[in-house]
């Protein structure tokens, strides 16, 4: 009862904040201000992206790390506005606000309340395991394919023009059209932009770049009164005095269901794998239903404080760690900065130009890259290969969301054919009386009369048919039909199944039938149990159940070291060469290696 009602159960990271010690303050407050300094472009740069003003992005910064800083488990991740998860939000709410840019706003917000909703459902029901679901490869794709489509619509403000296409593969097409269209002027403050930040990351990469490449940008466009050369700038960002309660269409809200569920698998298999790596370098671990929890409160804070769907922010979690961030707050001190810009220096923000922003974008999008691990996979692992490029293909090809819907699918297929046609092993046992599995080394070798099998999946309605033409398919394979059939029942029976009883009782039919006993290894107590509620008999007669794959070819009597020698006749030969020398046991136990 006490760990129900535990504050670390259900607000880790304050219960961390409560035993905080004195030495981490100074590298908190280091690391806290340079993640500030950080987020602070990004965030705009993603307000745009998303389709909203600038101010917006600064809302998503605030309370959304506050939020996760309180519930959060890991010590070094930083949440906030995400490329993909912007990139997600513009593809759905664009065609729906239908250039109303209020509404725009609006379903901005509704959505990412949807996806703290979904994530706080995953929460509840333990769905933390979906950090696994998404796997890398397709990740992988996802994210090539959704950075090149940002790096491709950024194009047109780094270059000065509006695409008349709406697509990828369009715009791609008409690429050459567009050449005499380019402003030369946003050209060249875009030049300038991204040679200030390629400057600082080459010779001070410990400065925040992008921050300092804005803050030149906008100074020329203030000073110089580039605006009249017709240099687009973000304009006047507005105040906290704009907070409104929005209005939902009913009907509106009803198209944002499932995007907002797509949307929180991306953001949270992706902030479990920057939490995790961080996690594991610091020598700590991290829950995942708990982060599931952080991550909904975070949206559920940000779409409060009228900002934008969030996820963990690698780039930001990266600078932390790298300024020697002990604990969450660094988030609180960020969050406390990026407040004071938001509500009393806001006025300076009106000049930065919006193609200095794309660069910012341009830029966030090119780590996003992995060609290379992604052509890896073509050497390492052909189906995970097929997968990415599948998912990065779909992405460029049908757009952000279709791409993530068949990347969750893929996912989905490739867990299911894991599961219906799992790896499968026969054992068999070495010379020092080990089962281990045959194939591996020339010293592993059969026993006479046996076939142990190993089914690696959980047996369930929909593999147990092909469970059993796979032991009937193996038992005809071989040039003698052994007397025993040990079935390992640790891998294969983790739950009760009636089609799996079903099952079983028909396979033990047909075994009895050949002459073949059917034996099951482990899981005793549990299995006899089941057996015996779907009425299949057991011992005598029936199946036999034992402790271990030792226990079972020890008590079946068919563990033999060798045959008896054929110039012995049989008459004559002593007892212990008609049955067979025991090899002893080792102490190894368990099911081989």
């Amino acid at each position: 009862m006490s760990e129900l009602f535990s504050l670390a159960r259900w607000m880790p990271g304050l219960a961390v904040l409560l035993h905080y010690q004195r030495s981490w303050l100074v590298p908190d407050l280091r690391a806290g201000l340079s993640v500030a300094a950080v987020a602070l472009p990004v965030a705009i740069a993603y307000a745009e992206l998303a389709g909203v003003g600038a101010i917006v992005g600064l809302y998503s910064c605030i309370l959304p790390m506050v939020a996760y800083a309180l519930f959060g488990t890991s010590r070094q991740l930083i949440v906030g506005p995400d490329a993909a998860t912007c990139a997600v939000i513009a593809a759905v709410v664009t065609p729906l606000a239908a250039g109303d840019a209020s509404r725009h706003w609006q379903l901005v917000m509704t959505m990412t309340a949807m996806t703290g909703i979904w994530c706080l459902i995953a929460s509840r029901f333990k769905l933390g395991v979906l950090a696994d679901f998404l796997s890398r490869p397709i990740l992988m794709g996802l994210l090539n394919g959704v950075a090149i489509t940002i790096i491709v619509g950024q194009l047109s403000k780094v270059l000065g023009f509006t695409f008349d296409q709406r697509h990828l593969i369009e715009r791609i097409a008409e690429s050459l059209g567009y050449f005499s269209r380019i402003h030369l002027p946003t050209l060249g403050i875009s030049l300038l932009t991204l040679v200030l930040m390629l400057l600082c990351k080459r010779f001070r990469p410990q400065w925040p770049g992008s921050m300092l490449a804005l803050a030149v940008s906008g100074g020329l466009v203030w000073a110089l009164d580039l605006g009249s050369l017709g240099i687009a700038t973000v304009g006047t960002v507005g105040s906290a005095a704009l907070l409104q309660i929005p209005e939902f269409p009913p009907g509106l809200m009803r198209e944002l269901v499932l995007p907002a569920l797509n949307l929180a698998m991306v953001s949270f298999v992706s902030m479990m794998l920057t939490a995790r790596s961080f996690a594991a370098r610091n020598g700590y671990e991290i829950d995942a239903d708990k982060e599931f929890r952080a991550l909904g409160f975070a949206n559920l804070a940000s779409a409060v404080s009228q900002g934008f769907a969030i996820s963990g922010a690698d780039s930001r979690t990266a600078v932390n760690d790298a300024n020697g961030g002990k604990s969450q707050l660094v988030s609180i001190i960020a969050a406390a900065a990026i407040a004071l810009v938001t509500f009393y220096l806001t006025a300076p923000l009106q000049y930065i130009p919006t193609a200095a922003l794309g660069v910012v974008l341009i830029m966030a999008s090119v780590s996003l890259i992995d060609v290379k691990g992604q052509w890896a996979l073509r050497y390492s692992d052909s189906s995970a290969f097929w997968l990415a490029g599948i998912t990065f293909i779909s992405v460029l090809s049908m757009g952000v969301i279709p791409g993530i819907t068949l990347a969750v699918l893929l996912g989905l297929f490739q867990f299911l054919r894991n599961v219906m046609r799992p790896t499968e092993q026969l054992l068999g046992m070495n010379e020092a009386g080990v089962v281990h599995t045959m194939g591996r080394s020339e010293k592993v070798k059969a026993i006479p009369g046996v076939l142990i099998y190993r089914f690696n999946s959980p047996l369930t309605y929909f593999n147990a048919s092909y469970f059993k033409r796979r032991v009937l398919h193996l038992l005809a394979q071989e040039a003698v039909t052994p007397k025993c059939l040990v079935i390992d029942a640790v891998a294969c029976f983790t739950h009760q199944d009636i089609s799996v009883m079903s099952m079983v009782a028909e396979l033990h039919k047909e075994l009895k039938r050949r002459g073949v006993q059917m034996v099951m290894a482990g899981r005793r107590t549990q299995m006899t149990h089941w057996f015996k509620q779907a009425g299949i008999r057991v011992g005598e007669e029936g199946i036999h159940i034992y402790p271990d794959t030792y226990q079972a070819l020890l008590e079946t009597r068919h563990y033999r070291e060798a045959e008896a020698p054929a110039s012995v006749a049989p008459e004559t030969a002593p007892p212990e060469q008609e049955v067979g020398k025991i090899v002893p046991l080792t102490s190894a136990g368990g099911h081989g290696r």
